[in-house]
């Protein structure tokens, strides 16, 4: 361990569920293709809201605050997200459910939470994936079960008081799974074309100058003919690369690319314990997370 402490800054972490939802689990790596599961591959966090009282999707950041800040999906019909935060990602807050779409009568879900940190304006933005029945009829007949996605969002500073629920994206297609990237001066949204019919299931791209509007050019798929999900992404070593579920094959893909256009699958170089379904990768300081190695 002390060698590994004066070896390096920093190092990554990768949140992720097992089974159907039952909590948090943590993986770390020093390169982004060998992935150790902590604390033996067991939970840091079990769920305690929602009707369902689900974990699914956990997505960590580490704050400006020094907090790591957890949001998750609690459920597959809920109006609301989780949400917990931590200092050391293992005593944890009081969990909460927010409502984010309760003033959404005929909202059936609210999926694949995240959250992007704002320099400029010094606020968090909390975004995820949800259908409201008749808001864009044009692909209500594309998706599972009547489910026609799109992605929305609220603003805070503390975690504490939000802003109304707006709409963030949409391409004009069934989307999920959105998440967010800063690449310089632009930003870069990964998202999951969730379009069953004629069927996608693909992950894809677009890159804007501004966070709120902009992402107008959606990409060709960087995934293969297998059905993912789960995008998440992270710059390594001067290259993009970009974690997703393979979730019909029980297992995590990657791709990655130097320039954002041209992707190579590096699927059979990343290695992750057998279970690990839906993930975010996130790099945190070493001294941050020493106690759980």
């Amino acid at each position: 361990l002390n060698q590994m402490e004066e070896s390096r800054n920093s190092i990554l972490l990768f949140s992720y569920f097992k089974v159907h939802g039952d909590g948090l689990y943590l993986a770390w790596s020093d390169d982004g293709f060998d992935w150790k599961a902590l604390n033996n591959d067991t939970i840091f966090l079990k769920p305690e809201v929602g009707h369902e009282k689900l974990m699914r999707d956990p997505f960590v950041t580490l704050g400006k605050d020094g907090l790591f800040h957890l949001v998750w999906t609690a459920g597959w019909h809920e109006k609301g997200i989780g949400y917990a935060s931590s200092k050391d990602l293992v005593n944890w807050s009081p969990q909460q459910l927010l409502g984010v779409m309760e003033h959404e009568k005929n909202s059936r879900n609210c999926w694949a939470p995240e959250i992007f940190y704002d320099d400029p304006s010094q606020h968090y933005i909390i975004y995820w994936a949800t259908t409201i029945p008749g808001h864009f009829p044009q692909t209500d007949h594309m998706g599972d079960d009547g489910l026609n996605h799109r992605i929305y969002y609220v603003i805070t500073r503390d975690f504490k008081t939000f802003s109304e629920t707006k709409l963030f994206f949409d391409g004009g297609f069934n989307v999920i799974d959105a998440t967010v990237v800063k690449d310089d001066n632009r930003y870069v949204m990964f998202m999951k074309n969730e379009t069953l019919n004629p069927c996608e299931k693909n992950i894809r791209l677009s890159v804007s100058n501004n966070l709120f509007n902009g992402f107008e050019n959606v990409s060709p798929p960087i995934t293969g003919a297998y059905w993912a999900e789960g995008p998440s992404a992270i710059k390594i070593s001067g290259n993009w690369f970009v974690y997703f579920d393979k979730y019909k094959l029980n297992e995590i893909g990657g791709a990655r690319s130097a320039d954002l256009r041209t992707w190579q699958d590096i699927s059979d170089q990343i290695h992750f314990r057998k279970g690990v379904q839906h993930g975010s990768v996130f790099r945190v300081p070493f001294v941050r997370v020493k106690h759980l190695l």
